[in-house]
Parts: structure tokens; C-alpha cells; sequence
């Protein structure tokens, strides 16, 4: 027969190990490379140079995107998109770390995996653009 400190203990491991494995409630998440997808077009995301993340919506939870112009259609009907909660993270394409999307400066003409041509990095380049403008670059290209 198994004793009450003897379960307890149990519960308490299983209940620390289930922990450990929850996804944060906030900032990007661990992606599986060549194995995650992009929610909006379906392709792996295999360049690091051009992923994004977006963590909202009514769960808060996290989605993954190969490229930055995909991001920017999903969101557009998306009724939480502007809500201050929401978070949007892109890859600098410099450095290989996330960074805050409204405050990335994306350099145009780049080789993108969805051909929208953005790629972020943290700190102004000659020709970058603030995220409005490239939001709004993605918009007028369409797709």
C-alpha cells in the first residue's frame, strides 16, 4: 500500500515536470525549424533570417509565421491585432534574436520565403523602414 507522503511527493513531481514543458505566457517561442509552419501559408519555417511570431488573441498564445508579410495579412482581421497585448516578434536577420516587430527596422529588397522582401534587424540601416511603412509596403504588394 502506498502511503500519503509517497503520493504526495509524486504529485508534486508530475506537477513540476508539467510545468516545465508549458509554452511562456509572453515573448516568442522555441521553433522547430523545417518541422513548425507557418499558420497563414502552411510553409516549414526553415530560414531564420525572416521567422515571426505573433502572441494574442483571446488565449494569448502564440503563432508562428515564415515570413513578415504573412504576418502582416493574418493580422489584418484579426479584431485584437492593435490591442496593446498583443505581442509581435520577427528574427533580426543580423544577430538571429527576436526582436519587438513595431520597433524593428526592416531593410526592403531582400530574398524572403513568401517574396515580400523585408528582412528586420534591431538598429536603422541606410534604406530600412519603420514597421508602419513596411506594413503598408506588404499591403499595397498584395497576396
Amino acid at each position: 500500500m502506498t502511503s500519503l507522503p509517497r503520493l504526495a511527493a509524486l504529485a508534486l513531481l508530475l506537477g513540476l515536470l508539467a510545468a516545465c514543458h508549458q509554452e511562456p505566457i509572453t515573448g516568442p517561442v522555441e521553433v522547430k525549424w523545417d518541422r513548425d509552419t507557418c499558420v497563414r501559408c502552411n510553409m516549414a519555417l526553415s530560414d531564420k533570417r525572416y521567422a515571426a511570431q505573433v502572441r494574442g488573441g483571446p488565449k494569448h498564445q502564440a503563432y508562428k509565421f515564415d515570413d513578415f508579410g504573412c504576418v502582416v495579412f493574418w493580422l489584418n482581421d484579426k479584431p485584437w491585432a492593435n490591442d496593446p497585448a498583443t505581442e509581435i516578434w520577427v528574427m533580426d536577420m543580423r544577430s538571429g534574436k527576436w526582436i519587438d516587430a513595431r520597433k524593428a527596422h526592416y531593410i526592403p529588397n531582400k530574398m524572403t520565403p513568401m517574396a515580400y522582401g523585408f528582412g528586420a534587424v534591431a538598429l536603422p540601416e541606410p534604406g530600412s523602414v519603420n514597421y508602419e511603412e513596411a506594413r503598408k509596403r506588404v499591403l499595397e504588394k498584395g497576396k
